[in-house]
């Protein structure tokens, strides 16, 4: 008998670790009492260590000085991912800090199952970058990288849909034809499935990079920064007329990934510029507290908690920003949060197509849509579901704990 492989679901907002113990996946819990780790890192002000997943949100709230840091996955195959900078008073690179995470990953999984793993299972989107296939062999590279330097050996990869389609061998019937719709929080994954012998054979599987972070963005941008001054006008220095506030601040305030990289001096000059010539200054004052108090993923969080009770169609849901300015909020309902998010919906159906049509497969032939990860429980994402496969049955998995069911199951026949 081989050496024990150890799975792991590195995702964009969480992550989690399995392995197989007598044909029986063993979750481990790798952040106290939990099945998931929040995919999060913290890198206080004063060099102190580098504290990981719920500690690093803790030190966050609590206002310690320091740099958070969330959505790492997300870039991947990118030249920041090597480009060297200041992170909590020392130099390192995105590379150095995912290999970091991914050893406190492993220590903590050792730990918990009592053996070393120097083989590991570990799933990834189908495409990390959607169409662009150099920037996707990259990001595997990246990634494959990083396990490498966090102590492993033997790393092998697997699609994150058909890890989770994995979970579906003894729970369908011979002949019976699935479909995984895995949403996570950077892209979007689909696997079509037949089950046979206790098995699932992959017939086709297709991703774009679309998920829950982007659902973020596009509510934070409709919501929040208008609050903030973005859409707003400004003096021109000479002359007359009016000029529109430039947007890409804006932008990059509601991308997790991108938040860290504006608390700077350059930033704050530019936010300086902008509100000497505002139209609206005191709008223009809340994104300078943001960027000069670094508030960013407080605010970010805040968006988060607000789209979620939009989504379930809460009373009165808002977004509150009362950590900028006392009594500040912005409201959200499941109409403006559905209107933010359109323009998502023909990508979402565009893809399931494309994968039923790769599979050769007709929507009616799909007896059961499975869908898996966080952002699978928007209701745009159940809609668009029922419109392409209106006659199949609609379960939820474990949402954030599927896919790494399955790569354990998957371990098995490495």
């Amino acid at each position: 008998m081989g050496s024990p492989v150890l799975a792991i679901d590195f995702g964009t907002s969480n992550s989690a670790a399995a392995m197989l113990v007598d044909g029986q996946v063993r979750r481990l819990h790798i952040e106290d009492g939990d099945d998931t780790l929040p995919t999060a890192v913290f890198f206080p002000a004063d060099r102190g260590p580098m504290r990981v997943g719920a500690a690093a949100g803790q030190a966050l709230i609590a206002g310690d000085e320091g740099r958070y840091m969330r959505a790492l996955k997300s870039i991947l195959g990118t030249p920041l991912f090597h480009e060297s900078r200041l992170i909590g008073g020392k130099r390192g690179t995105l590379a150095t800090i995912v290999t970091a995470f991914l050893g406190h990953v492993k220590a903590r999984a050792e730990a918990e199952a009592g053996v070393p793993f120097t083989r590991v299972l570990s799933g990834r989107p189908v495409h990390f970058h959607s169409s662009d296939r150099d920037r996707d062999a990259r990001a595997e590279a990246d990634l494959r990288g990083c396990y490498k330097a966090a102590g492993f050996d033997d790393i092998q990869f697997l699609f994150e849909p058909e890890a989770a389609a994995q979970t579906r061998r003894n729970q369908s019937k011979d002949g019976d034809i699935g479909l995984i719709v895995d949403i996570g929080g950077g892209t979007s994954d689909f696997t079509v499935f037949r089950a046979f012998s206790g098995a699932v054979h992959v017939l086709a599987s297709h991703g774009i990079r679309l998920g829950g972070t982007d659902f973020d963005q596009e509510t934070s941008v409709a919501h929040v920064m208008p609050l903030l001054g973005m859409r707003g006008q400004l003096r021109r220095t000479l002359g007359d007329g009016l000029l529109p506030v430039p947007t890409a601040i804006f932008r990059e305030l509601a991308t997790w990934a991108k938040i860290p990289f504006l608390y700077s001096r350059d930033t704050e000059r530019s936010v300086e510029d902008l509100l000497r010539h505002a139209v609206e200054p005191e709008k223009i004052s809340r994104l300078k507290e943001v960027i000069t108090e670094h508030l960013g993923h407080e605010l970010a969080f805040s968006v988060e908690r607000g789209k979620i009770a939009a989504n379930a169609q809460e009373p009165r849901s808002v977004i509150d920003m009362g950590f900028i300015e006392r009594g500040l909020d912005a409201p959200i309902t499941a109409g403006s949060l559905n209107a933010a998010l359109a323009g998502f919906a023909a990508r979402l159906r565009a893809a399931l197509y494309e994968t039923l049509v790769n599979a050769g497969v007709a929507p009616d032939q799909i007896g059961a849509v499975i869908l898996v990860g966080g952002s699978s429980l928007m209701s745009l994402v159940r809609t668009e579901v029922e419109a392409v496969c209106p006659t199949a049955d609609i379960q939820h998995a474990d949402a954030f704990t599927a896919v790494v069911d399955g790569l354990a199951l998957a371990t098995a026949d490495l």
